[in-house]
């Protein structure tokens, strides 16, 4: 997070960033506790100052004349009021840590303001298919040909817990594959985490504290299941300096990926558009301070690779300041159409997070001379899986109800051409 000096002296613009962002922060408070915490640093360095002026004018009287001296009940004293000031400073910056948690990232100069409406379309790819046919959802396709069964993931789990059968189980199974080869051999370097992280891991990627709520919590050992793999493969790096030499460190991985997505009811949830558990191929970078927007693009670009290889239309859409996450400084997300759905779905987002993470991580780089900085951290989804399904089964779905599979990944599938 950031040091409270640091906001304090940027003050307006952290207060228009949380505007932007529409995340109220209780400035009054901060600027309360701040206070008091300089307030209480300064008195207990006067204190600890007369301390050491005591001490050694109570050195000079020697043993026998130091026993019922007035310096030494002054010393006693000045140890106690310490005591008492120490203890408030503790309670004091711990208010103020709460705080500053809850202080968001603020958005890239290059981000429009605004919410939903503001977004801006910069590129699509491909076109719509046009079927002689009328075309069905993916979760009539996947039902009618045994891919998907939502009833049973139901009964093991409960809603949001899609199981995938026979050829679906192969499809997932070959995506994985698919987009890990394309990752790596763009220069990825490829890394298998677990899927259960602890309390500090989520609180350097920015989860928590604010989007706790919409995380799987094992409270008995206070681990986390993880949103993404983004959480894991950052703090791979926590409490680390790199060369920056080294610079930039890139990684993709394969995860499962929980969340509760608290408050998501009532929103249109059917087949595979919103689930609790779902599969997906992460790219992770870490990148020197002047090069990290270089850095963005190529990660659009590296999911723009899986969905033209699986031929999907898609969009590329910069978010609006209003639109961006807690910890995103600037936020692409990549949407494919869904033709039986007829809508858009979103299967990956890719952020810049500057510096924020990696301050809360403790995430460094060194030059060759001496000088040192916090990395930028990003992350991209490349790609998820369950509304990339989706969209493939609508998009490649026949007039007999079978669905054919897009010819790179068919070498994944041993040859199959049809699901």
């Amino acid at each position: 997070m950031f040091p409270a000096k640091y906001v304090r002296d940027r003050l307006p613009a952290f207060q228009r960033a949380c505007q932007l962002k529409r995340h109220p922060v209780d400035w009054e408070r901060f600027e309360q506790l701040d206070n008091a915490r300089r307030r209480l640093l300064a008195c207990a360095e006067e204190k600890r100052r007369i301390q050491n002026d005591l001490s050694s004018k109570i050195a000079q009287l020697g043993s026998e004349r130091a026993a019922d001296h007035p310096l030494v009940t002054q010393a006693r004293e000045i140890s106690d009021t310490l005591r008492r000031l120490d203890a408030e400073l503790r309670e004091t910056e711990a208010a103020l840590d709460r705080i500053l948690a809850l202080i968001p990232n603020p958005p890239h100069q290059s981000v429009p303001e605004g919410g939903a409406s503001a977004n801006i379309v910069v590129r699509t790819w491909g076109e719509p298919p046009v079927a002689d046919f009328p075309l069905r959802t993916h979760w009539e396709i996947g039902e009618h040909r045994g891919l998907l069964d939502f009833g049973r993931g139901a009964k093991v789990s409960g809603s949001f817990f899609p199981v995938f059968m026979d050829n679906g189980a192969r499809l997932v199974r070959a995506l994985m594959a698919y987009m890990l080869d394309i990752h790596e051999s763009a220069g990825f370097r490829e890394v298998w985490v677990p899927a259960i992280v602890n309390r500090q891991s989520m609180f350097g990627t920015g989860q928590l504290p604010k989007l706790e709520d919409d995380m799987y919590h094992l409270e008995r050992d206070d681990l986390f299941l993880i949103p993404t793999a983004e959480v894991p493969v950052t703090n791979l790096f926590r409490d680390e300096q790199l060369r920056v030499g080294d610079l930039p460190v890139r990684l993709t991985a394969y995860s499962p990926c929980f969340r509760r997505e608290a408050g998501a009811y009532g929103r249109e949830t059917r087949g595979l558009v919103r689930v609790h558990q779902f599969d997906k191929v992460e790219m992770v970078s870490l990148a020197a301070p002047d090069s990290s927007y270089e850095e963005l693009e190529l990660l659009v670009r590296q999911a723009e690779k899986v969905l033209q290889g699986l031929g999907l239309h898609y969009r590329v859409v910069l978010l609006a300041s209003g639109e961006l996450s807690f910890a995103a400084s600037k936020c692409y997300d990549i949407e494919v159409w869904a033709p039986g759905m007829k809508r858009w779905l979103e299967v990956s987002s890719c952020s810049n997070f500057e510096d924020f993470q990696a301050r809360r991580a403790g995430i460094r780089y060194r030059t060759p001379s001496g000088k040192t900085g916090f990395v930028h951290t990003l992350n991209g989804s490349g790609i998820a899986f369950p509304r990339t399904i989706a969209a493939l089964l609508e998009r490649y779905q026949r007039k007999d109800g079978s669905v054919s599979v897009p010819e790179p990944l068919r070498p994944y599938l041993g040859g199959r051409d049809t699901l």
